[in-house]
């Protein structure tokens, strides 16, 4: 039986990186593609603050295509919820069925996304979820995976990461970086992650 098509939902990431490699390893899907947000104010990966040219880096090495989805600053819901389902049909035009997220935790969010996805024909998947925190994160290293911290949330203690992979489980070759300013903007940290 052939496996269903599915896009990554990309933030530049150790978790969206591991779903995908997950869901590879775990044959949920045959990965065709990442969906990326840009804030198109800063010309970064939304939510996490990453540089546009790192992300490309990473595209580049993942040898997958990318769809971006360019998102205002602040972004009201009503436009995400728009520019998604536009992405989506897109996705979906194309024979995509599914969207992997590296969502762990959070039942709001993660039926959040089922129900914008069903509303698209679509489906998610989820291949981390409710993982033990400490044995993935051993499972993360021990797969070669490398982060810097990116962006920071003070007040929850959620981080958010850049990532390459040391070996080529993922990436065709590890992508250096250097890393540069720390900032506080809008109730975050901030670090840039500068491609070398």
């Amino acid at each position: 039986m052939a496996l269903p098509t599915a896009y990554v939902s990309w933030s530049s990431g150790k978790d969206s990186a591991f779903a995908l490699y997950e869901a590879g390893r775990f044959g949920l899907a045959r990965i065709t593609g990442v969906l990326t947000t840009i804030n198109e104010v800063y010309d970064r990966v939304a939510i996490h603050g990453v540089r546009s040219t790192l992300l490309d880096r990473q595209i580049f090495a993942l040898g997958l295509p990318c769809i971006t989805v360019p998102l205002p600053s602040p972004c009201p819901n009503d436009v995400y919820e728009t520019r998604m389902a536009h992405a989506c049909a897109q996705l979906k035009s194309q024979g995509i069925e599914q969207i992997v997220f590296g969502d762990l935790f959070l039942a709001d969010i993660r039926a959040y996304r089922e129900e914008q996805l069903a509303a698209a024909g679509m489906h998610a998947v989820f291949p981390l979820w409710q993982r033990d925190t400490a044995v993935l994160a051993q499972t993360m290293i021990a797969s070669g995976l490398v982060a810097h911290i990116a962006c920071l949330d003070p007040h929850r203690g959620r981080t958010a990461s850049f990532i390459r992979w040391s070996r080529r489980e993922m990436f065709s070759a590890p992508i250096a970086v250097a890393i540069g300013e720390t900032v506080e903007r809008d109730g975050f940290v901030f670090t840039d992650v500068v491609p070398c």
